[in-house]
């Protein structure tokens, strides 16, 4: 998933006016990852959140592996995400007609009538029809 941002890579500073947004691609996002996994399985985490070298160390695997100038609060936006996409995704998979392609990384649906009756209650939802997940 790509999110459109303005960041000037060079320079490594905003363009523009309002915060240092940046684009996530699948290098930055499995950098990241690998980092949360690495902590996480050390017990790294707090309750609701990680220690702060988790996200010293996470700067850094990501700078390093990708080349790209990024904060930690680039970091707790991205894994923002990463949260909300788990939680739907989870909500998903305990309905009655959803599973996973382990293949294909993606959610699979019994039908497109189940597919049809999760979407009219939430259409923001639809988004995860089609794209695999990493």
């Amino acid at each position: 998933m790509m999110f459109k941002v303005k960041w000037d890579m060079e320079k490594g500073k905003k363009s523009g006016s309002g915060r240092g947004y940046i684009s996530w691609n699948d290098d930055m996002d499995k950098a990241l990852l690998d980092t949360f996994v690495e902590y996480y399985n050390k017990g790294d985490r707090c309750q609701n959140s990680w220690k702060s070298h988790v996200y010293t160390a996470a700067i850094k695997n990501v700078r390093e592996k990708c080349n790209v100038e990024i904060t930690k609060d680039n970091i707790m936006s991205r894994n923002k995400i990463f949260d909300k996409h788990h939680t739907i995704i989870n909500g998903m998979l305990e309905t009655s007609g959803f599973g996973w392609d382990w293949n294909k990384n993606k959610i699979s649906i019994d039908s497109d009538s189940v597919w049809e009756a999760y979407v009219a209650i939430s259409f923001s939802l639809s988004v995860f029809y089609c794209i695999p997940l990493r």
